[in-house]
């Protein structure tokens, strides 16, 4: 029988650049999940093919590509490639209010991560929007709590009403790990609305550890009696527990969860009218149960892609994105509270010569290795991120020219005599390292400011590197 093969993303180019086309080229021509389109560069020939197609991506130039287009107007993901001018193209970028891009020299790892970025978020979107109509439906469902569409304070109110119906002393939605059995989370609690996700250990609850074997509802009338409470039957009588009920809850045929339900009662302690009711909203929690499970996931996810968003891919440390938005809100209180903000530019010096020696997988480690160690060398407040390259940026909110320089002596110095694991001990690395400050005349606008530090850091190569060169020298 005949495979299917497998359709592939497709990606539409939008790039003049030479080295950058050759690189694309190579990338996709061993591709397995994505396929290129290369459009020439015409921007209405651009237009049409963005109507007419609904690509996984758009790669195209900046700054240059990007003035063929307007990026909130584009329905895929935008990835923007940043070749010669780093400090035009990057401003394009942020001011695009593209989230993702590459800067040269460009590494097929960076490429295929932040295109599985994209997709993968793009898919996660769609995804948010059906579960956002899956969750409105719950309301239906659950008349007597239609006040919230709130998995979580949904569960609340019905572990909270069951508690008040049935006269229980404690009412919880239990969440399983399908994968992982010994342990579970305590979704809801009847005794209070703040307790979410509290992580237990089953080998503590026999009576859902028997509910997971059978899969059907458990009825322990004496806990004190009981043979399968014997374990842990000291503990349950310390806290004047007598009897217990517990109601899987499925959901397509695999318990998910279960309704535990404890009391303090030990004569008919659940009759069998109880236990059907329980049974009852134990199968209608089960899609609310899901989608606490769904919104929690979801929840994490954002937290995961809100951090990948601001994060270098290669060093780990913030990008330049999110330096420029820091940048902004920085040098405007900075001017509101007449309070100086210092920024450092940091090159490593001959690193080419690194790449030459040792290759560029040694010299990614290296980068990696020295953002982790001057990201050490960072106070709380100071925002430091990779700026293109061997080049790094700190901004240093509150800082003057003073601090600034002390600052960058302890990092000039804490390089030098560092020995990074990569080059095993048999190559020293220095940097250089420009400064400038505001208050200052010739600093009007948070750009100034960069390109003043990069002034010094220019001077700072040519006197000879290793050294640190303030703007306007002190």
């Amino acid at each position: 029988m005949t495979q299917k093969k497998k359709v592939k993303k497709q990606i539409l180019i939008y790039e003049k650049d030479k080295n950058v086309l050759k690189f694309l080229k190579s990338f996709f021509r061993t591709n397995d999940v994505y396929s290129a389109m290369f459009l020439k560069r015409d921007k209405d020939n651009l237009r049409k093919q963005l109507a007419k197609m609904r690509p996984g991506a758009l790669i195209v130039s900046s700054p240059d590509g990007l003035q063929h287009m307007s990026p909130t107007e584009v329905d895929c993901p935008v990835i923007a490639t940043v070749s010669t001018n780093v400090t035009d193209g990057i401003r394009s970028v942020v001011k695009s209010d593209i989230e993702y891009y590459l800067l040269s020299p460009f590494h097929k790892e960076e490429l295929e991560h932040k295109l599985k970025l994209v997709t993968e978020e793009k898919s996660w979107i769609e995804n948010l929007y059906k579960e956002k109509k899956d969750l409105e439906g719950i309301v239906d469902l659950l008349s007597l709590i239609s006040s919230t569409i709130n998995p979580q304070q949904v569960l609340y109110l019905m572990v909270k009403k069951i508690s008040e119906m049935i006269k229980v002393t404690r009412c919880s939605m239990i969440s399983i790990d399908v994968e992982d059995q010994r342990y579970a989370s305590v979704i809801s609690t009847s005794e209070s609305p703040e307790v979410t996700n509290l992580k237990i250990d089953l080998q503590k609850y026999p009576e859902i550890k028997k509910v997971l074997l059978l899969k059907k509802p458990v009825v322990v009338k004496n806990a004190s009696r009981n043979p399968i409470m014997k374990e842990v039957r000291d503990v349950i009588e310390s806290i004047g527990i007598r009897s217990l009920l517990v109601i899987p809850v499925f959901f397509r045929d695999e318990i998910i969860g279960t309704l535990l339900l404890r009391a303090s009662r030990s004569e008919n302690p659940f009759t069998k009218r109880e236990i059907r009711l329980c049974t009852a909203i134990a199968n209608a929690s089960a899609n609310v149960l899901y989608n606490a499970f769904l919104y929690n996931k979801i929840e994490k996810e954002k937290t995961v892609f809100e951090k990948l968003a601001v994060t270098d891919f290669l060093t780990g440390i913030y990008n330049i994105r999110y330096f420029y938005n820091r940048l902004e809100e920085e040098f405007s209180r900075a001017g509101r509270y007449n309070t100086p903000l210092s920024c450092i530019m940091v090159d490593i010096d001959y690193f080419k010569k690194i790449n030459d020696t040792y290759g560029h997988r040694i010299g990614d480690i290296v980068l990696r290795e020295f953002a982790q160690l001057v990201k050490g060398y960072t106070r709380k407040s100071d925002i430091f991120a990779r700026y293109g390259g061997e080049e790094f940026i700190m901004l240093l909110p509150q800082t003057s020219s003073a601090g600034a320089l002390h600052e960058a002596e302890r990092i000039r110095k804490a390089v030098k005599e560092n020995h990074f694991k990569a080059l095993k001990g048999e190559s020293e690395i220095t940097v250089s390292i420009g400064i400038a400050s505001s208050p200052d005349e010739k600093i009007k606008t948070p750009d100034d400011l960069i390109t003043l530090a990069d002034n010094a850091l220019f001077t700072a190569k040519n006197k000879g590197r290793d050294q640190v060169v303030i703007y306007p020298a002190l």
